[in-house]
């Protein structure tokens, strides 16, 4: 299966499900909807459908780590940061790091590879899933990131998601 909406019901909480508790939450967002994207590479060769010129935005790209005494990591920076695992792991303080597998990336975030996002804390904050984010997006006007899905963004003012991580109870980390 890959990280489309087409397969967002075999999930533990679907796309339309989680936009459905935005809703609900009265949490507001704009949806773009957009070929399955699973690389930086691949988002910016479509953001121009949807990136608003002037906007002071964050596009971000979205890591799923693990430490060795096996704690799961969701980092979350923008896009055209340089990443460095050992330098990141000795900069959050952490140690050695390493991408989770698949498998544990759907068990403790309820996503597929190619759909990893902040919103995926949704699910995260429940496994105890430790979260960090880029400290631009205190600065970001906008964040763009996939509702679950990869061939869905949303565009969400840093205020509402900031409120979407105080409904879920998510502890922000900035680095």
């Amino acid at each position: 299966m890959d990280a489309s909406s087409a397969f967002q019901d075999s999930l533990p909480v679907s796309s339309d499900a989680l936009l459905a508790q935005l809703d609900d939450w009265g949490i507001p967002y704009v949806l773009h909807t957009h070929v399955p994207l699973r690389t930086v590479e691949d988002s910016k060769a479509v953001e121009d459908q949807f990136l608003v010129p002037g906007e002071n935005a964050l596009r971000t790209k979205n890591l799923y780590l693990r430490d060795k005494k096996k704690r799961n990591y969701l980092v979350t920076l923008q896009q055209d940061r340089e990443i460095d695992l050992k330098a990141l792991g000795a900069e959050l303080g952490i140690g050695n790091l390493s991408f989770g597998s698949a498998d544990r990336l759907l068990e403790n975030l309820g996503i597929r590879p190619g759909a990893v996002s902040p919103l995926a804390m949704f699910h995260g904050v429940e496994k105890s899933v430790i979260f960090f984010m880029d400290a631009a997006a205190q600065e970001a006007d906008v964040i763009y990131m996939h509702p679950l899905v990869n061939d869905r963004t949303v565009a969400m003012k840093r205020a509402d998601v900031m409120a979407f991580f105080e409904k879920t109870g998510v502890e922000v980390n900035w680095v």
